[in-house]
């Protein structure tokens, strides 16, 4: 979930490499939003991009550990409480949504729903509201997914390269999330329209990105779905004005705790994760493929289906011949292999990343 709308990559996008069939998830929250009134139409939430379930029978977005509902139990325990306008999604009754902001054009669509331009009613600042149909959450696992989303949003407040969150509010059909309002389009698309980046330029968006990853490792927050497309920019004008967002498949973590669920987006997926035996290390392998899109314009590890994807990733090799590899510095591909290894112990953290090699100086 997140604040952006695009899930999956196009034929033409990363020159040439196109997106596999997609085979994410879908039982999970539906597109189809219920949020329709008079003021705006169907909300759902913002795209993200979960590992088929071809490779994990267990809910993609849960820790094995997790509560269980049985199926036939699931629509009667949520549907009960909201029919009756007496559950709440975030555990008590808020605020209405339309006393406090106008809710205006839609910003986007993706997967799980839809962000729309809001005002303030009070002080006329625009935001973005994404907003999540209660209909949809239909286990209790759902249901604190969404409240894990809104607690991690606040615990990570403050950081100036991650999105702000204002308010969370809800009514009888939607759950709705303001915040800060990022017009500059995702990082994605600044990629898609240079090709690539000069080094120097890399490393400074590496910074801010392997800073983001730091701050939420220091505060016991792995994000489990980084990628170009969860980096928004604040305006137009400024290409390093980064903030992240999508907060809805993080989770919090303790030293040494493992996780087995698979989660992610196929190109960016770590190794250790599909294999179900992971930490907060998956984070910086992330970073590290972002770093190599960022120097040439590919990802590392592509094929045209999500199964190759993944058989890459697992193999590990790591192209450094193509053009335009022979012309960049050692040093940006010795600092790619460090963040690329496939052992998860021997890789470095997102603190030596950024101490060990001064980024943006590096380049």
């Amino acid at each position: 979930m997140g604040n952006t709308c695009r899930g999956s990559f196009t034929g033409k996008l990363y020159q040439g490499y196109s997106q596999p069939e997609d085979h994410s998830n879908n039982s999970k929250r539906n597109t189809n939003s219920d949020c329709t009134n008079s003021d705006y139409s169907t909300p759902s939430l913002n795209s993200q991009q979960l590992v088929s379930q071809e490779f994990s029978k267990e809910n993609p977005k849960k820790d094995n550990s997790a509560p269980r509902i049985s199926p036939s139990k699931k629509d009667n325990i949520m549907r009960r409480g909201i029919d009756n306008q007496t559950y709440y999604v975030l555990g008590h009754k808020t605020d209405n949504i339309r006393d406090l902001y106008t809710l205006g054009r839609k910003l986007g669509q993706g997967q799980f729903g839809t962000t729309y331009l809001c005002t303030e009613i009070a002080t006329g600042i625009e935001f973005a509201c994404k907003s999540i149909s209660k209909r949809k959450l239909i286990s209790r696992e759902d249901v604190e997914d969404v409240r894990r989303e809104i607690q991690i949003m606040h615990h990570l407040a403050g950081h100036k390269n991650i999105v702000t969150i204002k308010g969370a509010y809800e009514d009888s059909l939607c759950v709705h999330i303001v915040m800060e309002l990022c017009a500059g389009g995702e990082l994605f698309d600044r990629i898609i329209q240079r090709g690539h980046y000069s080094e120097r330029k890399a490393a400074e968006l590496t910074r801010i990105i392997v800073g983001v990853v730091e701050a939420c490792h220091s505060l016991g927050v792995m994000h489990r779905d980084l990628k170009p497309e969860n980096f928004l920019l604040v305006n137009k004008d400024d290409d390093f004005s980064l903030k992240a967002i999508d907060f809805g498949l993080s989770v919090f973590f303790k030293p040494g705790q493992i996780f087995t669920d698979v989660v992610g987006s196929p190109y960016y997926v770590a190794p250790e994760v599909l294999l179900k035996h992971y930490g907060p290390e998956a984070d910086v392998w992330t970073a590290g493929v972002i770093l190599y899109i960022l120097l040439s314009g590919v990802p590392p590890f592509w094929a045209e289906t999500q199964q190759g994807i993944f058989d890459a990733v697992l193999k590990g090799h790591i192209d450094f011949e193509s053009d335009p590899w022979p012309l960049i510095s050692d040093s940006a591909k010795d600092l790619i292999r460090k963040m690329l290894c496939s052992q998860p112990s021997e890789r470095l953290t997102a603190h030596e990343v950024l101490c060990m090699y001064n980024l943006p100086v590096l380049f």
